[in-house]
């Protein structure tokens, strides 16, 4: 092990109470650097922090905390138990997703099981975490492959899909926000994010031009029949069109409108923070974490889903209801709500569709039964 990678793994592990931020920096600027045989100067030192910049943008910024919180846990956990998480052992990380799937302790000291999704994020973030450090972690071994396989066989669930929004939900929810300045901001993203098929990270990225900022997901222009967002994707750049409505009070495009007029919202991050007296917006952009809680309030305020306790309803919500709730109501070809969503494959498109017509096309018919 060379004597940099010494030196930022005994950082990582001798400051445990250090920031997140700070956490995630070091983990995404590690191994970066200068060949050891080449001698530094001006012009490739400052390389140097380019490179670093560039490789602190390979994800999000979510996917990138997710990382640093798992390897922070293994880290943890090994030391716990009296073991190194370096250099990688596939022995040692089999134990680990084990004891994840199956904990050890009792009572109020067992944590509780994570799901096989949970569990195979954790082993992404420990690859992540070696892979940092130029330590790459074999999952195919058989002490990683083999308990891996058997925690599938043994927990494996169908996935867990949340509740969608529906047409009829969105207009019950828009009409429950006052028309002040944060409802008016609020009343756009609702709006926006259900008729774009936005993730909540994509609304809250969204600034007024191009280039405005330098954390920019993307740019919305606004045009006579309707609004075009450019987003960037996990794959590349791609257009969102979203026409205007048949009546002001669910128009995305005039909700938006409202809120860049009122708010003044002519550059930078569209949505923004609104001070504590709600008479002027802030520069600073939302956290999309905002979208879900709006999301939960207002299904408790429009009264959606009033057979279930009040608890319950917001578990069914998320910020991908949004998503759902736009396929499963746009009566349209199949392929466009696919491109509006960004999907690579209908497939995809499909488990967002929660009451499309499974039957339509009838297999046992067709073979004359």
């Amino acid at each position: 092990m060379s004597p940099e990678q010494e030196k930022s793994i005994s950082a990582s592990m001798d400051t445990p109470n250090r920031t997140q931020h700070d956490e995630s920096a070091q983990e995404r600027s590690a191994g970066i650097g200068l060949p050891a045989h080449v001698a530094g100067s001006g012009a490739l030192d400052q390389l140097v922090h380019t490179a670093r910049d560039y490789a602190s943008a390979a994800a999000s910024e979510n996917t990138l905390k997710a990382y640093a919180k798992d390897w922070a846990h293994f880290a943890r956990w090994c030391r716990m138990r009296g073991a190194d998480p370096l250099p990688p052992s596939p022995e040692l990380v089999g134990l680990y997703i084990a004891d994840l799937a199956a904990p050890q302790g009792q009572g109020a000291t067992k944590p509780p099981a994570l799901s096989v999704a949970s569990i195979e994020r954790r082993l992404s973030g420990l690859g992540w975490g070696y892979a940092q450090r130029g330590l790459p972690l074999d999952r195919k071994n058989r002490h990683i492959a083999t308990v891996l396989a058997g925690i599938r066989r043994r927990h494996a669930r169908p996935p867990v899909q949340k509740e969608a929004i529906l047409a009829e939900d969105i207009r019950a929810m828009v009409a429950t926000l006052p028309y002040d300045l944060r409802g008016l901001r609020d009343r756009a993203i609702l709006l926006i994010g259900f008729a774009g098929g936005l993730r909540r990270s994509e609304i809250v990225s969204l600034d007024r031009h191009k280039d405005d900022t330098m954390d920019s997901g993307g740019w919305i222009d606004i045009l006579d029949g309707g609004a075009l967002i450019t987003l960037r994707g996990k794959t590349g750049w791609r257009e969102v069109e979203i026409g205007r409505g048949s009546s002001d009070q669910t128009c995305p495009v005039h909700a938006l409108e409202q809120w860049l007029h009122f708010g003044r919202i002519s550059f930078g991050p569209i949505f923004t923070g609104v001070t504590r007296d709600g008479k002027r917006t802030r520069d600073t952009r939302l956290n999309d974490k905002h979208i879900a809680r709006l999301i939960k309030a207002c299904v408790l305020a429009a009264g959606l889903r009033p057979d279930l306790p009040d608890a319950e309803r917001v578990k069914l919500y998320s910020g991908h209801s949004l998503r759902a709730g736009l396929a499963s109501s746009a009566e349209v070809d199949e392929r466009y709500v696919q491109k509006q969503l960004g999907h690579a494959s209908a497939e995809m498109t499909r488990r967002y569709q929660r009451r499309r017509d499974r039957f339509r096309v009838n297999l046992t018919k067709a073979a004359g039964l």
